[in-house]
């Protein structure tokens, strides 16, 4: 007989030095927000994703509270989690919250040697990386109240 450890619907690799709580978190989250993972689909259990990422199931439950006060997920007590359509900020806080990222994002680049353009041309290509394009998949830049860059020659 053998051991069959459950597949997740999104891919986590633990890497050492960081958080295990905060990587699964970010993996599950990337995945709801792509659309891997749709509002009703069933999210694993704690004792799965234990099972599947070598994890005590005591972390897995920080993973499950923390994406559950987040907005992504919803238990239900005899049902099982499931995926909600995620978390909205309210407008006024919707930006702020990227605040210290986008900060050390572009303190980097500028470390880096990058220029604005570079730096946008990479956010550009990571966002359709992970979500499509954003005219494909009907999801609509004017909900992020950021004005697009004006597409004219010489900018």
């Amino acid at each position: 007989m053998y051991h069959v450890t459950p597949m997740l619907p999104f891919p986590v690799v633990i890497q050492p030095g960081e958080s295990p709580v905060k990587q699964v978190v970010f993996a599950a989250s990337k995945a709801i927000l792509a659309g891997v993972l749709r509002a009703g689909d069933p999210f694993p259990s704690v004792r799965e994703m234990s099972e599947a990422l070598k994890l005590h199931p005591n972390t897995v439950q920080k993973v499950v509270a923390e994406l559950a006060r987040d907005g992504f997920i919803v238990v239900r007590p005899g049902v099982g989690t499931v995926v909600t359509a995620g978390p909205r900020a309210p407008d006024p806080d919707r930006l702020r919250v990227l605040d210290d990222s986008v900060e050390q994002l572009v303190v980097e680049a500028r470390r880096l040697g990058l220029g604005r353009e570079e730096l946008v041309s990479a956010v550009d290509a990571s966002w359709v990386a992970v979500f499509g394009d954003a005219r494909r998949t009907g999801t609509h830049d004017a909900d992020l109240r950021v004005p697009r860059p004006s597409r004219r020659s010489g900018r």
